[in-house]
């Protein structure tokens, strides 16, 4: 099922025009890769599927994003929502600078649930989501902080679980990691896409490979081709992507 969709996505920023014409589906329990070379869109395709280019001065967008047949970017749609619902983890873990169980906590607390089992339950829930709750179930008031980058990392993850999202986008989440926590993300995606839809930015051609069902290659602004990520990587149609995912450029 078709759970969010790009239908002639144009973005500019002031007079430059970022994104141009996009169209795209992804689809419900998949990993969808997006990839290309430096400047090429692929994030700012990633942020406008939860409205982030919302923050950034001199943004305009036209065209759709539509959630489960809603367009995002309708007037009466509440851009908070719209990110509880498309979740975003992002290329440098973020924890909040309070302990693990509050970082989970509190966007549960926002979101008006207040009872001390319910919290702890979701908590222990999100944490073991992310893989990360035998390695912190007993320090739980430690400062997030405290915690090693990979860990970090799976905590930005929990923390977006919690709020029961149905997409979590990941903007290139494994780049400043080391390769044992990137594995341990990569098999984390494996595990959440059973559950949620996952899309990725990423520079890393084998992750792509690795982790993804379907990859869609940028460039200049452009989404030059979608497909299967096997498709892309051993039989592209375009020549341009074939030059790219063989290392020719980018």
């Amino acid at each position: 099922m078709t759970l969010l969709e790009a239908k002639d996505l144009n973005l500019y920023y002031g007079n430059n025009r970022a994104l141009q014409d996009i169209n795209m589906k992804i689809e419900e329990n998949e990993i969808t890769a997006l990839i290309g070379p430096s400047g090429c869109g692929k994030s700012t395709v990633l942020r406008t599927f939860n409205r982030m280019n919302d923050i950034i001065p001199d943004v305009k967008i036209s065209g759709k994003v539509e959630f489960m047949g809603h367009d995002i970017y309708a007037p009466n749609i509440d851009p908070m929502l719209v990110r509880k619902k498309i979740g975003m983890v992002f290329q440098k873990p973020n924890p909040f600078p309070m302990s693990i169980y509050d970082n989970i906590a509190y966007a549960l607390r926002y979101y008006k649930m207040r009872n001390k089992r319910d919290l702890d339950e979701a908590v222990e829930k999100s944490l073991s989501a992310a893989a990360l709750w035998d390695e912190v179930k007993d320090r739980l008031k430690k400062p997030a902080l405290s915690l090693s980058g990979g860990q970090q990392q799976r905590l930005c993850i929990a923390r977006t679980i919690a709020l029961q999202p149905n997409i979590i986008l990941m903007d290139e989440a494994t780049s400043s990691l080391d390769p044992t926590s990137t594995f341990k993300i990569e098999e984390l995606m494996q595990q959440l896409k059973k559950d949620y839809t996952v899309v990725i930015v990423t520079h890393n051609m084998q992750q792509a490979v690795r982790v993804s069902d379907k990859t869609a290659f940028f460039y200049l602004g452009k989404l030059v081709e979608y497909d299967l990520t096997q498709t892309i990587f051993s039989s592209p149609a375009e020549s341009k992507t074939l030059d790219y995912v063989t290392g020719r450029f980018g």
